[in-house]
């Protein structure tokens, strides 16, 4: 589970290690030792760089759902957007055509620099915020998204930045976000890699014994990563 790697600076051992992580999938983490030291004293606590490689993971699965449904999501945004672009006052045989002509227009891209007016509304669960309390990290992105649910603001913007906006939106819709979390924890769980940047610099020996009692707190810390833990 565990691999030590040793070399001078600039040979690649983060390299390596992101390209394994690539090819295989995985949620990768880089974190520098020395930046996480006994709490108490100073620095962040060692479980938080286990929250932040969860917030990663479930972007990655995120994106791959999102290229999963992708086509499913254009389909429905250009469905979305072309009713914008409709006057109210059409008939329905008339708006008909003119849906068609206008797919026909933006496809080719001829209405990409026009605007149009739209309700945004910010896609809640796009990520984590971490908290210092356990159990509160989703608070502050449920209340947000609960006001943007509420007042969705409205915006002027480029029909193919609007387009952009829709896709995401129909996304969101048709991605389980619950599903997408529990398999994000689980790719963690199952695979995800912490890169420990320059754990040397954490090392003592007895030889070399100081008071620096925050390099022996991290060198503790750091166990419960190394061995196997559950962290809220």
């Amino acid at each position: 589970k565990n691999i030590i790697m040793m070399g001078p600076t600039g040979v690649g051992k983060t390299e390596i290690a992101r390209r394994l992580a690539k090819l295989s999938g995985a949620p990768f983490i880089k974190v520098e030792a020395t930046k996480f030291t006994e709490v108490g004293y100073v620095g962040r606590d060692v479980e938080s760089m286990v929250r932040d490689l969860m917030e990663i993971g479930i972007n990655l699965v995120r994106e791959e759902e999102n290229a999963r449904v992708r086509k499913a999501a254009e389909a429905a945004a250009e469905s979305r957007l072309t009713d914008l672009l409709l006057p109210s006052s059409f008939g329905q045989e008339e708006r008909n055509s003119t849906r068609e002509k206008l797919l026909q227009q933006f496809r080719l891209g001829f209405l990409d620099q026009r605007e149009v007016e739209m309700e945004v509304t910010e896609q809640g669960g796009q990520g984590i915020d971490i908290f210092a309390i356990p159990g509160m990290e989703q608070m502050g992105g449920q209340v947000k998204d609960m006001f943007s649910k509420a007042f969705p603001p409205r915006r002027k913007m480029k029909i193919r930045d609007a387009f952009n906006v829709l896709v995401q939106e129909e996304s969101g819709k048709l991605v389980d976000q619950e599903a997408l979390t529990e398999r994000a924890k689980d790719r963690v769980e199952q695979s995800g890699i912490i890169f420990i940047d320059e754990i040397d610099k954490i090392a003592s020996s007895s030889q070399n014994r100081t008071s620096d009692i925050s390099r022996e707190g991290v060198q503790r810390d750091l166990l419960p990563i190394v061995e196997g833990s559950s962290v809220n």
